[in-house]
C-alpha cells in the first residue's frame, strides 16, 4: 500500500507511437483535484521514451525529473501488450541503474503502469508486487485509492456523484449472486402473422411488442473467427440456428469482416480478412438471412459502393434497418480509402435511397467521435446533425443509438444527462413523418477482463439504459446487448443468451423495485436535471450558431466545413498527414463526470465561446 505524502509530485509519460490519452489527462485532472502537483511529459519526452536506453534520451527525462521534483511515475501504454511490458521494464531498469529510486538516494519513490489486461501481467510477472498497474476497469475513485490518495482529500463531487453508480453496483451484484436471471424466459415476441417472413420488418415486431408491453426488441452483435472462409461461414450458420431457437433475440447483428465492408464481391487472395464473417456473395448473404429466421437481420454498411451495397442488403437481408456513420469509416479511421467529403456525400445519396425503402436509418455517428476524445457536447450535437440531415432526406424512423460509458469514466448521472440531452433535441425534430427510436447499449470498452465482474457490471449498465426515461414503459425500444466476455474473447451463443437474459432479468427487476419506492426515481433527480438544462441550452445555443453561420450546413459539404473547421473536437484522431490541424488541436479531459473541452491549464471551454472563436477565424 502507497503512502502518499504532502509534497507528492506526480509525472505522468507516454511514447509518443500510442496516442490513447484520455487516461492520462484523465489522472492528471483527478490528482490536481485532490491537491498534488502534477505534470504530463512533454513530447520530447515521450519520444525518447520509445529508446530509454540511448544516453541522451535518458539525460532528457533525468532533466525533466530534476527540474520539476517529481517523486511518482506513471507510464501508460494502450498498445500491444509484449511492446508495454518492454517499455515500461527498460524505463524501470534504467531508473534503477542511475539510482533514482528513494533507497538509493534518488527523488523517486515509486512508479507504475496503466494499460491492457494482458501488459499488467507481463510487467507483474517481471517484476512482481512492487508495480501497482492499472488493467483499466478501475472507478477514478479506486485509481486514486490505489496510489494511496488519503480519503479527506479525494474530492467531494467525486464522492457524491459515486451515489448512483454504488446503488446500481450493489443492485446488479444482488442479482447475479442469486442467479435467479438463468431462468428468465423470453418474452412473446413472435405472434403476429408476418414474423419471421418476408414481410416482417422492424417497425412490425416493434408496435407488436408496444401492443404487449413487452419491450424492449433486444439486438446482438454477432460473429465468430475462423481463418478459413467457408468455415467461418459455417460456423456463423450454426451459431445463427442455435439463437434463432432461442427465441431470445430479435435483431440478429452481423459482425462481417472489413474485407466484406470494403471488398465485396473481389478477389480476397493474399488478403487479410482481420476478424469477423467473411461473406463475399449475394448467395452467402441469402443463406445467412434464411439460418436466421424468425430473427430480423441487420448488417454493416459498404466503406465504398455504398448505396450499391444497401440495395444489395435490401435484396438479400430484407434488412431490418440501415446504419451509416456519416464522417467515419473512411480515410481518417482507415476503415475505407473515401475521404471525409466523398463519404459525406456517398452517405447522404445512399440516405436518399433508404428513404425509398421506408427502412429506419440508424446513425453511427456520436460515439465514433467520443472514441477520438471529444467532449460530451460533441456527442450530443453529432447526434442532432446526422438525425436532422436524415430527416431532411426523407427518413421516416431513426434509429438513435446511444452508447452509454463512453468513455467508461463517464459517471452514471453524467450518462443519463448525456442521453436525456440528445433524446430531447433530436425528438422535437418528431412530427407525423418523422419518428424516434431509442436503442442503448454498453460502451465498446467498458467491460472488465474478470468475467464475473463483468456480468454485474452488464446488470448495472442496464439499471442506467432504464433510468434514461424510467416513467416511460416503452424506454428503451431496442436494447444493444453487448456480452460480458466482451473484453476477453468473442462471445459464443450461450454467452449471448447469458448475456441477453441478465439484461433482461435485470430491467424487470429494476423496474419492479422502483415500482416500490425501493430505489430513487432518477426522473426527478435534481442533480441529473440541472445538468441536463445546462447542456441542453449549451447544445442548443451552439447548434443556432452553426445553422447560422455554415451555409448549407445539413449538406455533405456543409456537414464536411463543421468538421474541419475543428467545431467538433477529436484529439485523439490519428492524422498522420495533418489534414484536419482545426479539429485534433484541442484539448479534452474529463470535469465533474464528464468530458469536457479545456485550455492547456485545464479550464473549461464553453461551446458556445470556442464556437464563436472559431466562426470569427473564417468570416
Amino acid at each position: 500500500m502507497i503512502n502518499l505524502q504532502n509534497n507528492e509530485v506526480f509525472g505522468l509519460i507516454k511514447t509518443n507511437i500510442d496516442v490513447h490519452t484520455l487516461g492520462i489527462t484523465t489522472i492528471y485532472h483527478l490528482l490536481k483535484d485532490c491537491g498534488y502537483e502534477c505534470y504530463i511529459a512533454p513530447d520530447e519526452i515521450s519520444k525518447a521514451i520509445e529508446q530509454i536506453h540511448k544516453l541522451n534520451n535518458f539525460s532528457l527525462l533525468q532533466k525533466w525529473i530534476n527540474e520539476n521534483h517529481i517523486t511518482r511515475i506513471g507510464f501508460s501504454y494502450r498498445l500491444d501488450p509484449h511492446e508495454a511490458k518492454d517499455y515500461f521494464c527498460h524505463l524501470f531498469y534504467e531508473i534503477q541503474s542511475h539510482n533514482l529510486f528513494t533507497e538509493n538516494g534518488g527523488f523517486i519513490r515509486s512508479i507504475f503502469f496503466a494499460g491492457l489486461p494482458d501488459a499488467c501481467r507481463l510487467i507483474k510477472q517481471e517484476l512482481g508486487d512492487k508495480i501497482i498497474v492499472f488493467p483499466g476497469d478501475e472507478t477514478p475513485i479506486e485509481s486514486l485509492k490505489m496510489l494511496g490518495v488519503p480519503e479527506y482529500k479525494l474530492p467531494n463531487s467525486l464522492k457524491e456523484t459515486s451515489e448512483y453508480d454504488n446503488m446500481r453496483w450493489e443492485f446488479a451484484e444482488k442479482l447475479i449472486s442469486n442467479e435467479s436471471y438463468k431462468y428468465f424466459l423470453p418474452y412473446n415476441h413472435l405472434s403476429y402473422p408476418e414474423a419471421g417472413t418476408q414481410k416482417d420488418s422492424f417497425i412490425k415486431r416493434l408496435l407488436f411488442c408496444k401492443s404487449q408491453h413487452n419491450l424492449p426488441l433486444i439486438r446482438v452483435h454477432v460473429g465468430p473467427y475462423n481463418s478459413n472462409r467457408s468455415e467461418a461461414i459455417k460456423e456463423f450458420i450454426s451459431w445463427e440456428k442455435i439463437l434463432a431457437g432461442s427465441k431470445l433475440l430479435d435483431i440478429l447483428s452481423i459482425g462481417s469482416s472489413q474485407l466484406t465492408q470494403s471488398k465485396f464481391g473481389e478477389n480476397w487472395d493474399g488478403l487479410p480478412n482481420g476478424g469477423g464473417v467473411p461473406i463475399n456473395s449475394e448467395q452467402e448473404y441469402l443463406m445467412v438471412k434464411e439460418a436466421a429466421k424468425p430473427m430480423l437481420v441487420r448488417t454493416y454498411a459498404g466503406t465504398k459502393n455504398i448505396c450499391d451495397m444497401a440495395e444489395m442488403h435490401e435484396r438479400c437481408l430484407n434488412i431490418s434497418w440501415h446504419a451509416l456513420s456519416f464522417w467515419w469509416f473512411c480515410e481518417i479511421d482507415g476503415r475505407g480509402e473515401n475521404s471525409v467529403l466523398e463519404n459525406l456525400r456517398e452517405h447522404l445519396k445512399t440516405i436518399k435511397y433508404i428513404a425509398t425503402t421506408g427502412k429506419p436509418l440508424e446513425p453511427n455517428v456520436p460515439h465514433h467521435f467520443a472514441f477520438r476524445g471529444a467532449d460530451d457536447i460533441t456527442y450530443i450535437i453529432s447526434g442532432f446533425l446526422a438525425a436532422k440531415t436524415a430527416k431532411s432526406l426523407g427518413i421516416k424512423d431513426l434509429i438513435l443509438q446511444n452508447m452509454l460509458n463512453t468513455p467508461k469514466y463517464t459517471i452514471g448521472i453524467q450518462d443519463l444527462a448525456k442521453g436525456r440531452t440528445m433524446l430531447k433535441l433530436i425528438r422535437e425534430l418528431e412530427d407525423e413523418k418523422f419518428s424516434v427510436h431509442l436503442q442503448l447499449r454498453a460502451g465498446l470498452d467498458y467491460f472488465s477482463p474478470n468475467l464475473e465482474k463483468a456480468k454485474v457490471q452488464l446488470a448495472a449498465v442496464t439499471a442506467l439504459m432504464d433510468d434514461i426515461e424510467p416513467n416511460n414503459e416503452n424506454s428503451p425500444e431496442i436494447v444493444h446487448v453487448v456480452s460480458y466476455s466482451e473484453a476477453v474473447r468473442l462471445a459464443t451463443p450461450p454467452i449471448i443468451q447469458e448475456s441477453i437474459k441478465i439484461t433482461l432479468s435485470a430491467l424487470k427487476e429494476y423496474r419492479e423495485l422502483r415500482k416500490k419506492g425501493i430505489i430513487e426515481n432518477m426522473a426527478y433527480n435534481k442533480e441529473v436535471k440541472d445538468r441536463c438544462e445546462d447542456m441542453y441550452q449549451e447544445a442548443k445555443e451552439s447548434i443556432l450558431l452553426l445553422e447560422k453561420h455554415i451555409p448549407n450546413l445539413y449538406t455533405a459539404e456543409g456537414l464536411y466545413q463543421v468538421f474541419k473547421e475543428g467545431f467538433f473536437p477529436v484529439p485523439y484522431m490519428l492524422d498522420p498527414h495533418n489534414k484536419y490541424p482545426e479539429a485534433t488541436h484541442w484539448h479534452t479531459a474529463i470535469k465533474n463526470g464528464g468530458i469536457k473541452v479545456v485550455d492547456e491549464q485545464g479550464n473549461i471551454i464553453r461551446t458556445t465561446d470556442r464556437y464563436k472563436k472559431i466562426i470569427s477565424h473564417y468570416e
